[in-house]
């Protein structure tokens, strides 16, 4: 495993933190929307940008985390664009059972990380696409990772942003006797379980705490610097602050058995995190190269818990790969 540790920002230093906002507009991002049939459900699907329309070429999937939806990569997507001649192309970006405009499963017992990246493999073939590179975010790291192990063959690289991975399985397995492990993912996973008791109450919480202003400082932990975070991401938290879907989507972590899938992996693995992730330690990258054979970790200077919104550069930097990105370079450091 190679990490090279404290980034520097200065990648980003022309447009500052959080540079770019969110946004709900596909069209304007040559996107189109698309809901498509999988086993788990009817998903809402944002997709297109195809580099040549009716080829068998290899998609870029974009899987958001917990409490996200599509919205949270188009900053990065944004990013991309800015470098001439390098946009991210033959995108799918689906809003994952639960959140964004897809709805959770009838039988949420359906629903598991191995049913999610089999969902997401029915998305891409439905969409013409025979390959794929896909890049997870949080919870969607370790839907990103499931798709490599189980379709070895179609994936050819995995890109993984501020994936939560085996300090949350222990978290959500033992959450009184390992509670030091995350203790931020801890308590925010019981108050989600006491929300969701709640139903459509518990949901609105959130978004009635944002009405008051109260929100920001509430997810202050998940960024290096809350208060020069768009209001667009506080927003979008505020609508995806879903507890009974973050507490289902723990529970299927909890169950998931990522030493023995991670192991099948064989496509380049490229992990990046924040210095101030409150959701990964340096634990979490020791294990995961013990698990996966080809795997190199970047840890991004004055970045939390969503580097492709903090650092969105910087984050497109660390996850360049032939596979991935031909990036002609980053923008010039001030």
């Amino acid at each position: 495993m190679s990490i090279t540790s404290d980034v520097s920002a200065a990648s980003d230093a022309d447009l500052g933190y959080c540079p770019v906002a969110l946004t709900r507009d596909a069209g304007r991002l040559g996107l189109q929307t698309s809901l498509i049939d999988t086993a788990l459900g009817r998903v809402t699907v944002r997709h297109g940008r195809r580099t040549a329309p009716g080829s068998p070429g290899a998609a870029t999937i974009l899987l958001h985390g917990a409490a996200g939806s599509w919205t949270t990569w188009t900053p990065l997507i944004q990013a991309a664009d800015r470098h001439a001649g390098a946009p991210l192309a033959d995108l799918i970006i689906p809003d994952l059972p639960g959140w964004g405009d897809t709805p959770l499963p009838g039988n949420v017992d359906a629903e598991t990380i191995e049913s999610l990246a089999a969902a997401v493999t029915e998305i891409a073939t439905a969409l013409g696409y025979r390959s794929w590179r896909v890049i997870g975010h949080s919870l969607g790291g370790f839907v990103a990772l499931e798709l490599a192990a189980s379709a070895p063959r179609q994936t050819s690289f995995v890109g993984l942003v501020s994936a939560t991975t085996f300090s949350v399985i222990t978290s959500v397995r033992h959450p009184l006797t390992r509670f030091a492990v995350l203790p931020g993912f801890t308590a925010l996973l019981g108050v989600m379980r006491v929300l969701s008791m709640l139903g459509p109450a518990g949901r609105g919480l959130a978004a009635g705490l944002h009405r008051l202003g109260l929100l920001r400082p509430l997810v202050a932990p998940l960024f290096s610097d809350v208060r020069r975070v768009d209001g667009s991401v506080v927003a979008a938290l505020a609508a995806e602050a879903r507890p009974r879907s973050f507490a289902l989507a723990a529970r299927r972590a909890g169950r998931y058995d990522a030493e023995a899938s991670w192991a099948r992996i064989r496509c380049p693995v490229r992990s990046v995190h924040g210095d101030r992730d409150v959701f990964v330690t340096a634990d979490d990258d020791s294990r995961m190269a013990a698990a996966i054979a080809d795997l190199e970790v970047t840890v991004l200077a004055g970045t939390g818990h969503f580097g492709h919104v903090e650092r969105p550069f910087a984050t497109l930097k660390a996850l360049h790969s032939p596979r991935l990105l031909a990036l002609p370079g980053t923008p010039e450091e001030s």
